[in-house]
């Protein structure tokens, strides 16, 4: 593997590539700790030590946007909004049949799809922001800091707006950087910025555990939790790559001289085919209630039950809803996503069929089975590694946005094949081995 890192290196165009790529990272990391006008640093960073060991609500979007969130920089809302604007527009999709039209119009279409993304992604930053800066104004970012309410000495409508207008330039701007690291980089620009904004938080994450652990100076639960989370990386790539092949032969055609068709390939069926959508889905429902009872600071005893049962990880109610959710998004994300229907049209329009099965709906049906039955391991397989943080981490003092369990694991392990395919694809081209063998 480091000789084919060194053969990347080695090749011109890849290494300008890799070499643009790591400046975006290096500009995108900087934008992460420039503070936005009318924010008091100090306070912050005073709220910010005292919170280290619990981020309440906000964890999971601090988490994506690489801890800049509670420091309320330049960068504070990350690539959250394009994540929930590509969400959205692909559940449109299924939904509006202009959508779906663009859709099967090809490279047009899909740029199409992709203005309008960027649209709603700009809509959702001013949505976003405008909440965390009234969030940070009431002190409820930080609820157990004395000095929260001094996060925003300055209250006017003035201070307001350049607050919220620098937070959606800077979504802006980030969504800008994913899209070069796409065009003039090694692809994939949007998941690389989310893989280092999770994979920031790893530094703070391990340290944290070695500073509340008791045993030789906290050594022994450090190296404990690095064991665990190796073997959890492992087992996150055997099943991420882990797929059903359905066999598909085309049967041959004679155009006039000419013999097309009658080669043989494999529809692959991945066992977790929703990938993280379902956690994140399953994830943001949970903390909806516990927000309405954050921002509305009621006492009564719906509000009492929502604390205690919604708002607390660890409590049995919240992780078997969590549970719960994650299998019903799985299966409701797999079934928007991937049309069996669709599918064996297409494969009865170019001369396809499954050797076994006929042609058209007796097509759909099979596909439709199958794919039903390989979710339910992919979902019960999600739920288990997003509840490892609640349950097998806990006791080293672990919170629920541990990089080693849950939707981050499962970010940086898919990013991190994808990137190492994107490479490996491009050291091919040139006759090199790629990285996997």
């Amino acid at each position: 593997m480091l000789t084919a890192f060194a053969r990347a290196f080695k090749t011109p165009d890849l290494r300008k590539k890799l070499l643009f790529t790591l400046a975006i990272i290096v500009i995108y990391r900087v934008g992460t700790h420039i503070p936005i006008p009318g924010v008091d640093y100090k306070a912050v960073q005073v709220c910010i030590d005292q919170a280290q060991t619990n981020q309440g609500l906000f964890g999971l979007v601090n988490m994506f946007s690489g801890g800049a969130l509670l420091q309320i920089t330049i960068f504070a809302l990350g690539i959250m909004p394009y994540i929930t604007a590509s969400i959205i527009l692909q559940l449109l999709t299924v939904v509006i049949p202009r959508l779906e039209a663009l859709k099967k119009e090809g490279q047009a279409g899909t740029a199409k799809i992709t203005q309008y993304t960027r649209y709603l992604t700009v809509a959702l930053a001013i949505l976003q922001g405008t909440g965390l800066v009234a969030t940070a104004r009431s002190g409820s970012l930080f609820p157990n800091c004395q000095v929260a309410g001094q996060i925003v000495p300055d209250r006017s409508i003035f201070t307001t707006i350049v607050m919220v207008i620098t937070m959606t330039a800077g979504t802006a701007t980030v969504m800008w950087l994913g899209e070069l690291i796409t065009d003039r980089g090694i692809g994939n620009g949007m998941s690389i910025l989310m893989f280092i904004s999770i994979a920031a938080t790893f530094p703070s994450a391990l340290w944290a555990i070695k500073q509340q652990g008791s045993l030789a100076g906290g050594w022994i639960e450090f190296g404990t939790v690095i064991a665990v989370g190796l073997v959890m990386v492992g087992l996150v790539v055997f099943v991420e790559q882990a797929q059903r092949r359905i066999p598909v032969q085309y049967a041959k055609r004679m155009i006039g001289r000419r013999s097309y068709g009658g080669t043989s390939t494999y529809i692959p069926l991945k066992v977790n085919q929703a990938g993280v959508i379902p956690v994140i889905f399953a994830s943001s429902l949970l903390y909806i209630p516990a927000l309405i009872v954050q921002f509305a600071n009621s006492e009564s005893g719906w509000a009492t039950w929502v604390t205690k049962n919604l708002a607390d990880t660890a409590a049995p109610v919240h992780i078997a809803l969590y549970f719960l959710l994650i299998v019903f998004f799985a299966f409701f994300y797999v079934a928007i996503s991937f049309n069996p229907e669709e599918v064996a049209d297409n494969m009865k329009k170019y001369g396809g069929f499954i050797p076994g099965i006929r042609a058209g709906r007796p097509t759909a049906e099979y596909l439709s089975y199958v794919l039903n039955r390989i979710t339910w391991p992919g979902s019960l397989y999600l739920g288990l590694i997003a509840l490892v943080p609640t349950m097998a981490l806990a006791g080293f003092g672990a919170n629920q946005n541990f990089p080693f369990g849950g939707t981050s694991i499962l970010i940086i392990v898919g990013v991190g094949l994808e990137t190492v395919k994107q490479i490996e694809s491009q050291l091919q081209q040139r006759n090199y081995e790629g990285f996997l063998r």
